[in-house]
This record gives C-alpha cells, structure tokens and sequence, in this order.
C-alpha cells in the first residue's frame, strides 16, 4: 500500500516501526502515523459501528471534523483517530456510536 510521508498537519512521517494493538491484535505501524492511517495501512477500514443501525463507520474527512473516525484509544472515548498520532504500544478499541442515545452531538 502507498503511505503517506509528509502529513499536511502532523508533518513528515518517520519510518521506524511501532507495535499497536486493535481490538485485540497486534499490528505494525510507522512512527508519526495517525492512528487511522495506521490501521488502513494494516487493511482495516471499519473503526467502528452504529448503535442505532449497527453499520460499519470509518475514516471519512480525515481532518476531524466530522468524528466518523472516533474510537477508545488508551481507555479515553471517543478520540478522533485521523488527527491522533499512534504511538508504540496503544491499545485502540472500537467503539458504538452513542450520540444519538446520549445527546452528546
């Protein structure tokens, strides 16, 4: 797969290799990806589900603005994973989209 080396907004990315964690398995990342570029360049696509029609959500803007790539990241909620770098060791989850049952957007 193509990645990207120099982010608009987290800057040029390094080519030493980190080890993070997604929903269980082990997966290889470039240090200075964002956590959503990582994931995709490990081929996965869906970063979380609806709640209310349990369908598959992922990157969209890629810029956060629209949280469609929100997801737990180190036990936090609801982190924007586009603009979030991965660092060696993060645990990421996904997560239900609750918005709508808690009022939160």
């Amino acid at each position: 797969m193509k990645r990207i080396s120099d982010h608009p907004v987290l800057g040029p990315l390094t080519h030493a290799e980190i080890g993070i964690e997604f929903d269980g398995e082990q997966y290889r990342a470039l240090e200075g990806d964002s956590v959503a570029a990582a994931l995709l360049a490990n081929g996965i696509r869906t970063l979380r589900y609806s709640n209310r029609t349990g369908e598959p959500r992922g990157i969209y803007c890629g810029i956060g603005h629209c949280y469609e790539c929100r997801m737990t990241i180190n036990g936090v909620q609801s982190v924007r994973s586009c603009i979030t770098p991965a660092c060696d060791g993060d645990v990421l989850e996904s997560q239900g989209d609750d918005r709508e049952q808690s009022g939160d957007f």
